[in-house]
């Protein structure tokens, strides 16, 4: 979370680029700065109501995702805010 708030996408995709061989570092850019325009990535832990509705919705749209699944079924950060205290 640190290193994707404070790089560049062009920087993030070097970092990345290993994991993704079969995938042009342009590509990979390209995803990243889609990432940043759709507020994927957050500055904390907590998965937020608003954050699983939006992941849905793309998944949706992408029709990938054959219902929505309500958010108390399936997040809890219970974890995430534990490790913040």
């Amino acid at each position: 979370m640190e290193f994707t708030a404070s790089h560049t996408p062009e920087e993030i995709a070097d970092a990345i680029q290993p994991q993704f061989k079969e995938t042009d570092h342009d590509t990979l850019v390209t995803i990243i700065n889609r990432y940043y325009e759709q507020d994927t990535w957050k500055s904390d832990l907590i998965f937020s109501k608003d954050s699983f509705e939006l992941i849905q919705n793309i998944l949706d749209s992408a029709g990938e995702l054959p219902e929505h699944v309500p958010y108390e079924d399936l997040v809890t950060t219970q974890f995430a805010e534990k490790s913040t205290k």
